[in-house]
This record gives structure tokens, sequence and C-alpha cells, in this order.
């Protein structure tokens, strides 16, 4: 009988402790080991390790070990939206920044278990699959060396003379083999392996053997860093991008046996100000006019060989001149608190650098208060100016994002939309 996968949502900078049930689904000492390992083995910055408890830092996203499947949502301080609305807000980030292909999960598989993040990537990676299988997988060429019943190939005398003393009728040679066991789909079957060991207690088990079945048998490999870099690309495996880059996703992120026992993790984690800044770029780059450029991490030289960078310039065509204006991005609440002196000194030389006008530093926010022109202070100089903005990512209550967003942006900086 298989294992039942249980799920803990918790949000960003929130801590669990082993032996204290949540929802009632025990956080057990074996897990806890389980992440301080996997923290040691990324430089410790996923969390803070405390007394029998791990607090969550600014990483968001799914980790599963040992049948437990936690999913770490981001959130505004003092927001009472529940873990459902702040988990629609975080997949259809990740969509809108394209990590994260949404597929949409059966009814009769959300009335029977919660469905998490690492479901959706899993029944994305699937699909893509299956579109391959259908489509005909392709075969490549390789080198393989072995004892074959026919002289074909480079004849390795050495191995040769120690494999086939007695039986000479076989030759051992290295030659060129046609078929589907190459790297390309010894990848896939590795992310399918994991995918099966995963996923055993959930929806996705049955559809993930059914497509073991139907994919060629192919070498067993561990794939590293190293052996993504060795795909080859081409016509014939450009049908397999997004597919590899999925299992690219999984493969490196799959950490067997990293705590003292036999579980296998899998932790798929996002900082949530970089996803934050990147998905601000994209909503802004979709509403901008053909007049107006948006750069994300524009760097100049600063200081003996050190670069600066704004997280977001726009620089708006004027015909012979242009304006330009700077965004820094922070996912964190402001609303009762001033900038730190050091961010604002940061926007004083972004401006200077780039010559730029308005600054702003941009935070998400529960206030819907309108922005005002005037929110921009200039600095002691008169010559340019900061303001902080405060934007909700909400269109409603239900946890989808305000896909104008990027257009409401502009206009606080006198830049209509297209």
């Amino acid at each position: 009988m298989l294992k039942p996968l249980h799920t803990i949502q918790v949000f960003e900078y929130s801590s669990l402790q082993y032996g204290v049930e949540y929802h009632n689904v025990l956080f057990k000492e074996t897990h806890f080991n389980a992440l301080v390992k996997l923290n040691e083995l990324h430089k410790n910055k996923y969390f803070t390790i405390g007394y029998k408890k791990i607090i969550f830092k600014q990483y968001v996203g799914v980790i599963q070990v040992d049948g437990l499947t936690i999913e770490i949502l981001p959130k505004i301080d003092n927001d009472t939206k529940s873990e459902a609305v702040w988990q629609n807000a975080l997949i259809e980030m990740l969509q809108v920044t394209k990590k994260l292909k949404v597929q949409k999960v059966g009814n009769a598989h959300v009335k029977k278990q919660q469905i998490h993040l690492l479901d959706i990537y899993f029944e994305w990676f699937l699909n893509e699959v299956q579109l391959l299988l259908h489509q005909g997988l392709i075969k490549q060429y390789y080198k393989e060396t072995s004892n074959v019943k026919a002289l074909k190939g480079k004849l390795e005398f050495a191995g040769h003379i120690a494999k086939n003393l007695v039986h000479k009728e076989r030759f051992f040679t290295t030659h060129q083999v046609y078929d589907k066991d190459h790297l390309v789909h010894q990848i896939l079957g590795q992310a399918l392996y994991i995918i099966a060991q995963l996923s055993k207690g959930n929806y996705l088990y049955n559809r993930c053997k059914t497509v073991q079945l139907d994919f060629p048998e192919v070498t067993s490999i561990k794939a590293n860093d190293t052996t993504f870099s060795k795909i080859p690309k081409s016509r014939k495996t450009a049908p397999y991008e997004t597919a590899l880059a999925i299992a690219r996703l999984i493969i490196l992120n799959y950490a067997p046996n990293v705590s003292s026992g036999n579980e296998k993790m899998l932790a798929l984690l996002f900082d949530m100000n970089s996803l934050w800044e990147e998905y601000i770029l994209i909503r802004l780059k979709q509403a901008a006019d053909n007049d107006v450029t948006i750069y994300g991490q524009n760097s100049t030289g600063f200081w003996n060989g050190i670069s600066i960078r704004p997280d977001i310039v726009i620089e708006k065509d004027k015909g012979e001149s242009k304006e330009t204006y700077i965004i820094d991005t922070k996912w964190k609440n402001i609303d009762y608190v001033m900038p730190s002196t050091h961010d604002l000194r940061q926007m004083f030389v972004y401006n200077k650098y780039w010559d730029s006008k308005k600054a702003m530093l941009l935070y998400p926010s529960n206030d819907t208060k309108e922005f005002e022109s005037k929110s921009f202070i200039d600095f002691e100089d008169q010559e340019h100016g900061c303001a902080l903005g405060k934007v909700s990512i909400f269109k409603d209550n239900k946890g989808t994002l305000d896909d104008e967003i990027g257009t409401k942006i502009l206009s606080w900086f006198g830049i209509p939309a297209e």
C-alpha cells in the first residue's frame, strides 16, 4: 500500500518546530534533520536553524521529504488573506515569469487531495513527455564500446584479448549506434524515475508509471550540472527544450539521502525578492508603449572595477532627448516605517549615474490609496527626487493578480500605457 503524502503550508519568515502538529500533520525530527542538511548544502541561505525549529527566510516554493510536502508561501506583513489566496498568487507570479506553466488539474483530483506546486511541476513535465511520445522520439548517434558478434567500428585490442580469449566469435569494439538510448532520453528517464519516487501515494503516481511504460528503456544515469551542458542543440532536439528545462529543475534540486535515513528530498525554492523584481519588470514591459524602453539589471561602472545596477531602468523617448527613471523593488511591507538611509543613498547614486529625475522604491502593500505626483520628494540638491511606491498586487480577494499593475506604475511617472 502506498504511503499517503501530507502537506503543511507556511508563510515566509514563519517557523516549524519538530514534534508539533500543524493542521493535524506532524513535523517530525527526521524532517527537521533533513532540512538542516539541505540548508548546509546551500550554505545556510534557505533557513535559520533554531532550537528544534526551522525559521524560513525569503525563499518560497515547495519541499518534499519523507512523505511530507512543505509549501512556503509569500505574504505581506499584517495581511489576513488565506493560504489558498497566496498560493494562487505565487503560482500566477511563477507563470508570468515563465518559471511555471500551469496545467489544469482534474476536479476529481482536487476533491480527493490538496494540490501543491510540486504536483503542477510534475504534471507539466509528464504532459511534455507525453507530447514528445505522441510526436515520436528522436534517434541519435553515439559511441558504444562493447562485445559484438560482428566486427564493426574500431577493434579495442587490449579489451578484445582480455574478454574474448575463449569466445573467438566475439569482437570487443568501439562503434557507432543509432537508437533512442542517448543522453537526452537518459535525462528524461532520470526525471521520470524521481517523479515516480516522490509521487507515491499521489494521484500522479499511476500516470507517471504509465508514461514510463511508454518510454523506451534507456541507460540509467546520475545527471549533474555538467551533464546538461553536454546536451546537443539542433533542430531535432528543439521540441525537447521545455521538457529538458523542467527535468533540469527537478534533477538538480533532488537530494537523495540528504538526511541520516533513507529519505529522498526535492526542494524547488525561489527568492521572493528576485521573483517580485522579475514580475514587476515583465508587467512593465507588457504595458510599455513603443517609445518606452524597459531594462532589467542595467549595470554601469562605479569604482575600481565595482559596478552598480538598479533593478529596473525606464527610458522614455522624447524625440531628440529622453527621460530616464529608476525603480528598485523591495519585497517587504513598509506601511509603518521609513526606508533605510542605505536605500535612499542608493537611489541618489542611481539618479546621478543614470541622469534620472525620478527614482522609486517599490513595495507591495495592502494600501490601495492613490499615488500622487507630490509623493516624489527632492533630495537636498533639488535636481532629482525619490518616492515610495506602494502597490497592491491583487485584483480581487481570490488571489488573482492585477494584470494592469504595469500600467499603474508607469502612470506614476507620467508615462501613458500602450
